[in-house]
């Protein structure tokens, strides 16, 4: 039986995620944020998932490409 108070357990309590469950976490965050932005963009809606596509592409390779440099930034300032 579901109560209340284990509602709102689940909904207070943290979750442990390490570095690659937070990656999978990213890409559709990442894949929506692209949708969206391209539906409001384009007028032609056929085009839509080819570019949001390649939108995603750019936007998950660009957030990577940032955390690999601030790791690098990190690790010669340590």
């Amino acid at each position: 039986m579901i109560t209340i108070a284990s509602v709102l357990a689940f909904l207070t309590t943290g979750m442990d995620l390490t570095r690659f469950p937070r990656f999978v976490l990213m890409l559709p965050l990442c894949l929506s944020v692209a949708v969206i932005y391209k539906s409001t963009r384009m007028e032609n809606m056929r085009a839509v998932p080819a570019a949001a596509a390649v939108l995603w592409i750019t936007i998950v390779l660009g957030m990577v490409a940032v955390g690999v440099g601030l790791w690098a930034l990190f690790s010669v300032m340590a």
